[in-house]
């Protein structure tokens, strides 16, 4: 298939993610384009519609995606739905013979990770994470200044990063909807950072949690740290909260100096230095049109997804190890 073809990507769930970035980032793309949407919502699919004229008969429920079998305009299923949906509605657009690209956390249990990636092979469908660090120059460059040993072999990674969550009625702090609370929605991104900075996967996590809020963080986390050690030694600390807004950093110490980005988690603006005076800053790029247009290429080439559902199964499972850390007060083990 020509490389210059534009993919039809439909967005599953309106809500401000996809109303305020990656609907406007689909029309930067170069390889995709706005092509169906699929919300319970008549007055958000209404003002999508009158935004980026989408047809009435690419308009779907989350009841009926299975009619996207027969339009052929739609390529892609973009889930942006609360976390614990995404495997009902990626498994009804793999059945639908589409590819689906999900926001990440994958899904809220390894078991059902597992069933996305099933459902797409069996399909024959590509399943991608939405990773869009990976994405970010300042990130790419850390990732080599760490792979090089341009200061050395990493000793310590530190990473964190917290928003204020805001009003108590809302999905992320619903244990049936999100799964967890800052850990899997912000604290994601520290993990993936401290693997990706490595190259390795975690052998072994500790962690504690606390709550101020008793009432509001009933069924979610808080605030959380955690510790992972890597197979070559490298250990890496880690912290997330709904309650601090004021941390998004990351930072490698090696053996002979170091390298940071603050802020490193933000759509935009993320910047840093090295230890010998180096700032590390790039122009502005739109990470959601950069993973769109990379996940896209993967279907046009035939080639794998870069960051594949297993990529979002695995941080899943480590983020469930944290929490077993943080329950039992005792060191988890992963892998072999």
């Amino acid at each position: 298939m020509s490389g210059d073809r534009r993919l039809g990507v439909a967005l599953c769930g309106l809500g401000m993610l996809s109303e305020h970035q990656i609907a406007p980032a689909l029309e930067k793309t170069r390889h995709c384009r706005l092509a169906g949407l699929v919300s319970g919502s008549p007055d958000k699919v209404a003002r999508f519609q009158a935004r980026y004229g989408v047809p009435d008969d690419a308009v779907y429920g989350y009841h009926n995606m299975a009619r996207m079998a027969d339009n052929p305009d739609i390529d892609i299923v973009y889930v942006v739905t609360p976390n614990a949906l995404h495997a009902d509605h990626a498994i009804a657009a793999a059945r639908a013979g589409k590819h689906v690209f999900c926001e990440k956390p994958l899904e809220v249990s390894v078991e059902r990770c597992q069933a996305m990636i099933d459902a797409c092979r069996e399909a024959g469908t590509l399943l991608g994470t939405a990773y869009r660090c990976h994405y970010d120059p300042h990130h790419v460059e850390c990732i080599r200044l760490a792979r090089e040993r341009v200061f050395g072999a990493p000793v310590v990674v530190q990473a964190a990063f917290s928003i204020d969550v805001g009003r108590a009625d809302q999905w992320r702090l619903r244990h049936a909807l999100a799964g967890g609370g800052a850990l899997v929605d912000v604290g994601i991104y520290a993990l993936q950072a401290s693997r990706y900075l490595t190259g390795e996967e975690p052998v072994e996590v500790s962690a504690m949690a606390s709550i101020t809020d008793a009432e509001k963080y009933a069924e979610v986390d808080e605030t959380l740290v955690w510790t992972a050690r890597f197979p070559s030694g490298v250990l890496a600390h880690c912290a997330t909260s709904f309650r601090a807004g004021g941390m998004q950093s990351l930072r490698v110490d090696c053996e002979r100096g170091w390298f940071e980005l603050d802020p490193a988690f933000f759509y935009d603006g993320n910047h840093g230095r090295r230890s010998d005076g180096v700032e590390i800053r790039h122009p502005p790029t739109d990470l959601f049109a950069a993973e769109l247009d990379d996940f896209a290429l993967s279907i046009l080439e035939g080639r794998p997804a870069r960051l594949p559902g297993e990529e979002g199964l695995r941080d899943v499972r480590i983020m469930q190890a944290i929490y077993e850390a943080a329950r039992t007060g005792r060191r988890v083990r992963l892998g072999g």
